[in-house]
């Protein structure tokens, strides 16, 4: 399984599902995006796994991503995950900050967990580097690499004109030769990086102007929060709105511990106003219906929050002009794959580093 099939489900509803196994973690980077820590939070194991328990061959995910946190804090309930999930017919990838490799070693239940999913992710960048040195962690791709598992690694820098990037890219590319995709991405204004990073911290492919549809397709995945609760995006602001319980309702999905796969599935795929900011995007909806908005994202999370705004949206969307513009720009979007959302989501100077390794047809 390949960095770029992933990718290119990204657009499609409800293709995966996001797990945040947990919020713990023994590295303390100074840009960790969910600011977590050794307390952090963690959802119930068996909670957990009777929701993956609701995966059927005939209605599951194709992919699930378990992340944290870091989650081989719990390596047996990743391996639990990852053989329910592949005995469904689903596969499944992990990403990992990599505190194991400093030690030289990976402790026996850490290798079982890393050995039942079908895809790993390394985690680096600068700050993770001051406490698991990037050698180390090419180390452990290596080995992984040469037994045939499929890797990648996420790479984060500070602007997209860092040199740490440069120097990162070169490396990881000569000590694995170039048989590993890259997926290079900027440090974000969330979590402990909202202390010290100027800007806003806007969502890389936000489009500024409010008159032009601008697609999001980060509203296609569930993504189930710290508590349980299963909101419609990933973007940090929204994670941690539904932990302090102010999740707007078009994007709260529901938990984990009352609601079923088949449940979340229609959720995601059918509600209107998600179909509406997948398809036009959230602060093209706003405009139309008269409301206010800050940003791209601020345009999902308050003006589309908003009940009477919302109850406006709908009305719109269920014209017959606007269903057919909407479906059209759906296929559109999907239509792009990987390279669409790269072209939108991507770095500059970076995006083609996500096709390393790739052979057409192999996964």
């Amino acid at each position: 399984m390949h960095l770029l099939d992933l990718l290119a489900a990204r657009a499609e509803p409800a293709a995966a599902v996001l797990l945040t196994v947990t919020r713990r973690c023994p590295l303390a980077c100074a840009h960790c995006s969910t600011a977590s820590t050794m307390g952090g939070e963690q959802i119930d194991a068996a909670v957990l796994k009777r929701f993956v328990g609701t995966f059927t061959p005939g209605d599951r995910p194709a992919y699930v991503l378990l992340t944290g946190g870091e989650p081989l804090l719990r390596p047996e309930l990743v391996r639990e995950i990852a053989e329910r999930v592949r005995e469904v017919g689903g596969r499944t990838q992990l990403l990992s900050g990599m505190f194991f490799a400093a030690r030289g070693r990976t402790p026996a239940p850490v290798r079982r967990a890393v050995d039942a999913v079908d895809h790993f992710a390394a985690s680096v960048d600068a700050f993770h580097e001051r406490q698991v040195p990037r050698a180390a962690v090419l180390r452990v791709l290596r080995r992984l690499l040469d037994e045939g598992k499929d890797v990648s690694v996420q790479l984060t820098g500070l602007t997209p004109d860092d040199p740490y990037l440069r120097r990162a890219t070169e490396d990881i590319r000569r000590e694995l030769d170039d048989r590993v995709p890259i997926l290079v991405t900027v440090v974000r204004r969330a979590g402990r990086a909202r202390t010290w990073l100027p800007g806003p911290g806007a969502v890389p492919g936000a489009v500024a102007h409010r008159s032009v549809p601008a697609p999001c397709a980060l509203a296609a995945w569930p993504v189930v929060c710290f508590d349980g609760t299963v909101a419609a995006c990933c973007n940090q602001d929204v994670v941690d709105a539904a932990a302090l319980g102010r999740l707007p309702a078009h994007l709260r999905l529901g938990h984990i511990a009352r609601d079923d796969w088949a449940t979340i599935r229609a959720r995601q795929r059918s509600r209107p106003l998600l179909r509406g900011i997948r398809a036009f995007g959230p602060r093209h909806l706003a405009s139309l219906a008269g409301a206010g908005c800050d940003g791209y994202c601020a345009a999902c999370v308050s003006a589309l929050g908003d009940p009477g705004t919302a109850a406006r949206v709908g009305v719109l969307l269920e014209r017959p002009g606007v269903r057919a513009v909407e479906r059209r720009l759906d296929e559109v979007v999907r239509a792009g794959g990987a390279e669409a959302f790269l072209r939108r989501y991507g770095t500059e100077g970076y995006r083609e580093l996500a096709a390393l390794g790739y052979e057409a047809g192999a996964s």
